[in-house]
């Protein structure tokens, strides 16, 4: 990882973070009773993306950072498993955000996956 200085240099993390933004917008249409569950859940499991990706690099080692690639490839599956569920629900009412969220997950899985092969090496 020579030349980058601050987690927030490295892609995965900007795009995690892309991800927190959509993910609120899209929660906040969803109804009011679900605020301290789905809505809640969705929010929790965003944040954890980028938080995960901060907290691996600031561990400085590649295995460490591994660890917490996972993590946030889990919570990314999390996410989309969630978005699923609130789609069928039919708490979705911005097809577009969704299908851009989505889209971003899948990016961003493929770029978390790289990146963990590209640590081992």
């Amino acid at each position: 990882m020579a030349g980058i200085k601050s987690y927030k240099d490295l892609l995965i993390w900007q795009k995690g973070i892309r991800i927190v933004v959509l993910v609120y917008k899209l929660t906040h249409s969803f109804p009011k009773d679900e605020i301290y569950a789905l809505t809640s859940q969705l929010k929790r499991a965003s944040v954890s993306v980028p938080s995960n990706i901060a907290e691996g690099f600031g561990r400085q080692t590649n295995k460490s950072f591994g660890h917490f690639l996972n993590i946030s490839r889990g919570s990314l599956n999390e996410i989309e498993t969630q978005l699923i569920i609130a789609k069928e629900l039919e708490f979705i009412t911005d097809k577009n955000l969704f299908n851009e969220i989505m889209f971003l997950i899948e990016e961003e899985s493929k770029m978390i996956n790289s990146f963990c092969k590209n640590l081992k090496d």
